[in-house]
Parts: structure tokens; C-alpha cells; sequence
């Protein structure tokens, strides 16, 4: 009986931090208060603070998990790499189903990142640099880039990839069109810079 109701619980919280998510992004970070926060999740002020000490903390946990399960996109490419499937395929396919799956995410990932500590910013940018070296690593094992073109070159890749799902998807294509239509843009900046 007990691993039904940790299971319960467990669905409870994530279903909670999910109405979060969409407070935040409804009416942005700043805008909702801890008591606000807590009853739109049903849940008292204290039961809210008892798994996070403040909104920051909340915050941070969403877009860390967004780095997570970019981090794990650049699995699925290592996978198709050793199975001698595209690689770059892979990975916008990934791209596009992640943000199909974490809209919300994505959204405040890249509006309420400010809002956060120096100490949290600093953390989820070192994150977000793994994910852009991991990926570039990936898509151009070759590059002849370095230093901060190098860098600059791996941003640019990330955010083409993290943000022409939303912009596709808000233009209405479907999956065919929206894939087909990344990899033709992505395929394009990549001869353009390191070809």
C-alpha cells in the first residue's frame, strides 16, 4: 500500500509544480507572490516552503530540468552516432518533441532566468555550456573553431535549436514541415560558419 500512495504523492507534486510553471508563465515570475503561488497549487504557504524555501528555488528547479532533458537530447545524437544514423536528424527531432513536451519550460528558461541568484545563474549557465559544447561536438566534431568563436558558434546552435520549435509551431507546421524546415536552417548556419 505504501509505494501507491509515495507514487500519488509523487504524481501530486509534479502535477502542482506543473500549475506553477503555468502561473509563471501566464502572468511572469516577478508578478506572483509565494502566497499566491501556494494557493493556485493547493497547498498552504508553509506546505509550499517545506519543498522550496523560496519561489528562486522553484525556478531554478524548473529550468535545471530543462537542462537535464536537453543534456539527455545529446544522448539520443551519441546513440544515433554509433548506430550510423544521422546525427543532426536526431537531435532536431529531439529538439522538436522536447519542446512540444516543456513549452512552459523553454519560456522560462529564457524570460525569468534573470530573476534568479547570481550563485543559481552562474550554475545553469554552466549547464547550459556543457549542453553547447556537448552539442557542438556532435553536430561538427571537426570544427576548426576555437576560443570564443568556438563558443559563440555553439550558442547560436543551442538557441536555433531551442527556439525554432516554438516559432515553427506558433506559424502552424506541423512535425514533417517544422523537422524538415530546422534541419534545412540548421544544415544552412552550419556550412555558412564551419564548413
Amino acid at each position: 500500500m505504501a509505494p501507491v500512495t509515495a507514487a500519488l504523492r509523487c504524481a501530486n507534486f509534479e502535477e502542482r509544480r506543473d500549475r506553477a510553471m503555468a502561473l509563471f508563465a501566464e502572468k511572469g515570475f516577478g508578478q506572483v507572490s509565494m502566497r499566491e503561488l501556494a494557493a493556485h497549487v493547493g497547498l498552504t504557504a508553509g506546505s509550499l516552503y517545506h519543498h522550496f524555501p523560496s519561489k528562486q528555488d522553484l525556478l531554478y528547479d524548473l529550468i535545471e530540468e530543462l537542462y537535464e532533458e536537453l543534456q539527455a537530447t545529446l544522448d539520443q545524437g551519441r546513440r544515433a552516432r554509433t548506430q550510423g544514423k544521422p546525427v543532426l536528424a536526431c537531435l532536431i527531432a529531439a529538439h522538436w518533441q522536447l519542446h512540444g513536451e516543456r513549452p512552459l519550460q523553454f519560456r522560462l528558461a529564457e524570460r525569468d532566468f534573470c530573476c534568479l541568484s547570481e550563485d543559481q545563474q552562474a550554475r545553469l549557465a554552466g549547464l547550459r555550456e556543457r549542453y553547447e559544447t556537448g552539442l557542438l561536438r556532435l553536430i561538427a566534431p571537426q570544427a576548426r573553431l576555437a576560443g570564443e568563436t568556438l563558443a559563440a558558434t555553439g550558442h547560436v546552435l543551442a538557441t536555433l535549436l531551442n527556439q525554432l520549435p516554438g516559432m515553427l509551431r506558433g506559424k502552424g507546421l506541423g512535425e514533417a514541415e517544422g523537422v524538415g524546415l530546422m534541419e534545412g536552417l540548421v544544415v544552412g548556419a552550419m556550412e555558412r560558419t564551419l564548413g
